[in-house]
């Protein structure tokens, strides 16, 4: 490969290495771990059970542990917010009163989902502890100590046997997103696959190839994605193929400056901003909204979707990769300048017979 500093002497060359090589790592660790330090509900979607006396202490209570932390639904019964739950409408819910398992008119369910995030199944839960200290009966004269309501935890949509904590979904993600871009690197650059229709195709069977071993081992090993096997094996597929053939896109259009682009956009914004650890609603702004407009934030959410909740809320996450995997087609065939049918131009050419050498002896009739 050229070296693109060998017009410089150098000590220019060590200059310029020496400035740019920790600039770089700067800004990936600042990609990193930004996102990870603010963690903090931010206009997170959750409801309140009723509308009367109790609800309105909850909204109370909601705005005074984190003014604009949450956005806030009603719902008239524990049905209809279960149900929210189950359609990735809403995170979890709060509700006050006789039904919600306590020992009086101040008893606290706060109904969650640890399957759509782990971490803001805790936060609710932290903030039902609070709701229930601020519930429970008013002190009695003489100083005594006010009794907190009961707080009752309800999982509405939790995680798998095998998976308890949910770490196996975020902890893929890198390396699927990481194996997208080695995919395009090798195709689009190593093996320079001609013409544009030998790439697509080998980006779309790797893909497939990929998606199904990730499956296998998350779910067939570890039993971390237990529910509709075929949807969540296309979503690892589909996530693959996003990252793969933008990619692959970029390097056709502008060479092989493009995987650089390709690993800073997929590997370095993608990952950090996904929320696949936490939540896109707990990212500081704007890290969570662009994150899933990009190809780890929408895999991420779609598998989510797929592995737990029979594919609601998919739709979205779904057409956020066709449109990255469309694009990445169509950079691939612009840059190969192929015509619809396909007809790129080949990466080699035929090797030239070799010249005779006039000098040689002549032993054929010897």
């Amino acid at each position: 490969m050229r070296n693109p500093l060998a017009a410089h002497p150098p000590w220019r060359q060590l200059t310029i290495i020496a400035v740019l090589l920790p600039l770089m790592i700067v800004l990936a660790v600042l990609a990193f771990a930004w996102p990870a330090a603010r963690i903090a509900p931010r206009g997170l979607p959750v409801g309140v059970v009723g509308t009367g006396t109790a609800s309105e202490r909850v909204l109370a209570g909601l705005n005074r542990s984190d003014p604009g932390g949450f956005d806030v639904r009603r719902y008239a019964d524990q049905a209809s917010a279960r149900a929210a739950i189950r359609d990735r409408d809403i995170y979890g819910a709060f509700v006050i009163g006789p039904g919600a398992g306590g020992d009086g008119p101040g008893g606290v369910t706060v109904l969650e989902a640890s399957a759509a995030s782990p971490s803001v199944a805790q936060l609710l839960s932290n903030v039902g502890q609070e709701l229930g200290r601020n519930a429970g009966p008013p002190a009695q004269a003489g100083g005594a100590t006010p009794r907190a309501a009961q707080v009752r935890d309800v999982d509405v949509v939790p995680l798998p046997a095998g998976d308890p904590r949910g770490l196996v979904l975020p902890a893929a993600l890198l390396p699927l997103t990481i194996c997208g871009v080695i995919m395009a690197a090798v195709i689009g650059l190593v093996l320079a696959f001609r013409p544009a229709w030998r790439q697509i195709m080998a980006l779309i069977v790797v893909s497939a190839t990929a998606g199904l071993g990730a499956y296998l081992i998350a779910q067939g090993f570890l039993g971390a994605l237990p529910h509709e096997a075929v949807a969540t094996w296309a979503a690892l597929s589909l996530t693959v193929l996003a990252v793969g053939a933008t990619t692959a896109g970029l390097i056709a259009l502008i060479g092989a400056g493009g995987l650089g682009l390709g690993v800073v956009l997929m590997i370095f914004v993608g990952n950090p901003f996904s929320g696949a650890t936490s939540a896109p609603e707990l990212l500081p702004a704007p890290a969570g909204a662009i994150g899933q407009w990009l190809p780890p934030g929408a895999g991420a959410s779609l598998l989510r979707s797929t592995a737990y909740f029979g594919g609601q809320g998919a739709a979205g996450h779904l057409i956020v990769l066709v449109a990255w995997i469309a694009a990445g087609l169509a950079a691939i065939l612009a840059g190969h300048h192929a015509p619809v049918r396909f007809a790129a131009r080949r990466a080699w050419k035929p090797a030239a017979p070799a010249e005779p050498d006039l000098a040689a002896p002549d032993h054929a009739f010897s």
